[in-house]
């Protein structure tokens, strides 16, 4: 019989066939949807001729099912399993983009088709993103989840790095159709490894009446709205996801058309922001502890989103640019990602378990809802005002965002994190007459 420190060590992840399968797949994925998130608009670009306006409506478009269905998709997965979730996600994002390969083989691959395709994309990512977070926890041990959070994050980050560079290699390199192929193959990649995860998921045993899901919706939007932190969360993520969502739109057409750039150069200026986002993490454990949580939320979103203005001021040849892209985007990267993690351990400690998928898919909700406005109105700004012009006007909106935070209780955030907060009762019923 085993000891009982030996019982306390918790098993490699690394030995779990199906927890591979998970890790595999999960990284697959990554890597398709962030290509894809870079093919499609550069399809439009240098193949379509799209103008600013054609491809803001494009990004807004497959934006647009995060504010349509994050809130549900979150309901609705717990009650669902997450293997199923995924496989079917996987599934309908390869033949979205297979059909966009026959549309181009067939001289058929025009900008409505790449709407459809955009939207069907944005949609089953939603899905997929949404079940592979809560897939872990039903998985693995509880003791096991740090590690499997740590292998799966190092997945993303590792497909933020090299997704766009890729993504950009192949419309740069080979035909649109051959590009749209090659990122449908991750997608077929990732069902075949997650199709073969063999253990069966635990899920809350479905009641005859099923829960009313605008009612858990509306407790979720009740909670983060009554916390002062969190609402300040909400208000500077709408801000910056608003204005990035306008400066990419813009940026996207500003490399090609303004600096000449390629699509391989494309693809490795945006790559740039995946290391970053590495050194990001790495700070985000020690830096709030030694400087406190609100000095460096506000410094950092204000570092992170002000070496945007760099880009408008950018000319030469690509000798100069593309070394002066790498450096932006990594300090971006890097910063943002600091941002990121510190917001994240703030919204953990305040929020109760019971509550902590609500209140993440209410801050996901309220942040990236307005990316399709910001998209088109990136699109308006390029066309009415020129890419360099509306790209200083978009990146200094960016800035809100560090000062929303310091307006807030955020900035008074100090060394420690703030205390949990109770969770409101749930919403009563209305009374009828």
């Amino acid at each position: 019989m085993p000891s009982d420190s030996a019982r306390s060590v918790p098993p490699s992840l690394w030995r779990d066939a199906d927890f591979r399968r998970l890790w595999a797949g999960q990284t697959a994925s990554q890597l398709g949807e962030h290509a894809s998130l870079v093919v499609l608009p550069l399809i439009a670009v240098l193949t379509l001729n799209t103008d600013a306006g054609q491809l803001g409506v494009l990004r807004a478009v497959g934006q647009a099912p995060i504010l349509l269905l994050s809130l549900f998709v979150g309901a609705w997965v717990d009650r669902w399993r997450t293997r199923t979730v995924m496989v079917l996600a996987d599934a309908g994002r390869a033949m979205a983009l297979g059909a966009a390969v026959v549309a181009g083989l067939l001289g058929g691959l025009g900008l409505p088709a790449l709407l459809v395709v955009a939207f069907a994309v944005g949609a089953l990512s939603v899905f997929f993103d949404v079940a592979y977070q809560a897939s872990l926890v039903r998985l693995v041990r509880r003791d096991q989840l740090l590690r499997g959070n740590s292998a799966l994050e190092g997945s993303r980050s590792a497909a933020q790095i090299g997704g766009p560079a890729l993504g950009g290699a192949l419309v740069s390199l080979l035909s649109a159709p051959i590009a749209a192929a090659t990122s449908a193959l991750f997608f077929v990649l990732s069902f075949l490894s997650i199709r073969r995860i063999r253990r069966r998921e635990s899920i809350p045993e479905r009641a005859e009446r099923p829960p009313r899901v605008w009612r858990r919706i509306q407790e979720g939007l009740r909670f983060v709205v009554g916390d002062p932190s969190l609402r300040a969360v909400c208000l500077a993520s709408a801000a910056f996801q608003f204005f990035l969502a306008a400066t990419m739109t813009i940026y996207l057409l500003f490399l090609p058309r303004e600096l000449h750039l390629s699509g391989t150069a494309v693809g490795l200026a945006l790559a740039a922001t995946g290391p970053g986002a590495l050194l990001g993490s790495l700070l985000a454990a020690r830096l709030p502890s030694r400087f406190g949580y609100g000095v460096v939320l506000v410094s950092a979103a204000a570092l992170g989103d002000g070496v945007m203005l760099c880009v408008p001021a950018l000319h030469g040849p690509a000798a100069v640019t593309i070394p002066a892209l790498v450096a932006v985007n990594f300090v971006f990267g890097a910063f943002g990602q600091l941002v990121n993690v510190t917001v994240m351990a703030v919204r953990q400690a305040v929020t109760p378990d019971g509550m902590q998928g609500r209140a993440a898919a209410t801050i996901t909700f309220v942040g990236m809802g307005l990316t399709p406005l910001g998209s088109v109105l990136g699109g308006l700004l390029a066309e009415g005002w020129g890419l360099r012009t509306g790209l200083l006007v978009t990146a200094a909106g960016m800035l809100a965002s560090p000062v929303l935070m310091a307006l807030s209780p955020l900035a008074r955030l100090g060394r420690t994190l703030p205390a949990l907060r109770d969770a409101p009762p749930p919403a009563a019923r209305p009374a009828r007459a």
